[in-house]
């Protein structure tokens, strides 16, 4: 690998000195750079909606959304977090603390077979130490812990006051989370597991498949307990470029948004910081590399992805056979969001 020069993730994320380091980069699609070291954006502030990319949050759903779970509090118990066990630091949205006040509350770090958990003891000191006491590691595909989360959310409900809502024998636990990590699929989880019952909420690999606000889903009988699905809401602003890249990555915003080559790029600096080079040999390269366009190119030659482009020559314009650099990229980060490069740990 190069180490005559700083790859240009790094000067990405601003790891080098100078002024041009971060020149206003395009990453997070219509967003702004503030100068400030934290991404904002422009559509999710009042009266700067307009022009934004198809997919793009917008700050009318953002606002509707947490305005409806603070209204629906009342008949809340208690309040299950889901986050990506990829990223348990980053990109939680701490909108839902300010707007959704003070309930009993169960961080589900999910997708735990995709993350690198070597040093679980540690997350679970840091986020302690950030007042999260009560945490769950889960796979839900394989409803790895997910048997876990009744007794825990029984437990931390008969230990608080159940807010004007004594006469109910019922539980009713709101599920919140940024986009993609995998709210619908707890659920789901938890009926084939208490009701031996199939899907009632939709999943995919795509952030927003949830659409509706506070869909009332049984979970189990004995206890009686309703889930209320929320969709996934990103904070307002991304508190950093590298915040940005980290969600990306683990699906919580939209590709198109950042820019596949961007993503790749920054997955191949993060994969060889940490000396995770199953790559190399799974797409036949001879040694790990940080050019990301040889990777690319050596990925879209090995998955027969090229097309024709056509050159202007001194003599004409003649057809020439690239590769596809952009189907490589999608594939390189497919790849790693099924766990086939490894279990990586990015915070």
């Amino acid at each position: 690998m190069r180490d005559t020069h700083t790859h240009p993730v790094e000067w990405l994320l601003g790891r080098c000195s100078g002024s041009d380091v971060l020149a206003p980069p395009v990453i997070l699609g219509p967003a702004e750079w503030s100068g400030g070291g934290a991404y904002e954006r422009p559509e999710l502030e009042a009266g700067r909606a307009g022009g934004v990319a198809e997919g793009a949050l917008r700050v009318a759903p953002l606002a509707a959304g947490l305005r409806q779970m603070k209204e629906s509090l009342r008949k809340v118990d208690c309040l299950i977090e889901v986050h990506d066990a990829r990223i348990p630091f980053s990109g939680r949205n701490p909108a839902f603390q300010e707007a959704l006040g003070i309930r009993p509350h169960l961080l589900v770090l999910n997708k735990m077979d995709l993350a690198d958990l070597t040093h679980k003891a540690k997350i679970l000191e840091r986020l302690e130490q950030e007042g999260l006491k009560n945490i769950l590691f889960t796979n839900c595909i394989k409803d790895e812990n997910v048997k876990k989360v009744i007794p825990l959310i029984t437990d931390l409900v008969s230990r608080s006051q159940r807010y004007q809502r004594a006469e109910n024998v019922e539980y009713c636990i709101m599920v919140i989370g940024v986009p993609n990590v995998g709210k619908s699929s707890l659920i789901n989880s938890m009926r084939r597991l208490h009701l031996k019952k199939g899907k009632a909420s939709r999943v995919g690999s795509e952030p927003g498949i949830t659409k509706a606000v506070l869909t009332r889903i049984q979970v189990s009988e004995r206890p009686l307990m309703y889930l209320l699905d929320t969709p996934g809401v990103l904070a307002p602003r991304i508190e950093s470029v590298e915040a940005g890249m980290k969600l990306a990555l683990c699906g919580a915003i939209r590709d198109h948004l950042v820019g596949e080559g961007v993503m790749a790029d920054y997955l191949l600096y993060t994969l060889n910081k940490q000396q995770q080079f199953s790559y190399v040999e799974r797409y036949g390269l001879g040694e790990p590399s940080d050019d990301i366009e040889s990777v690319l190119k050596r990925v879209a030659l090995k998955l027969g992805r090229t097309h024709k482009v056509k050159v202007l020559t001194g003599t004409g314009d003649v057809n020439v056979i690239a590769p596809d650099y952009s189907a490589a990229a999608y594939e390189l980060l497919r790849t790693f969001r099924k766990g086939e490069l490894g279990q990586v740990l990015l915070d």
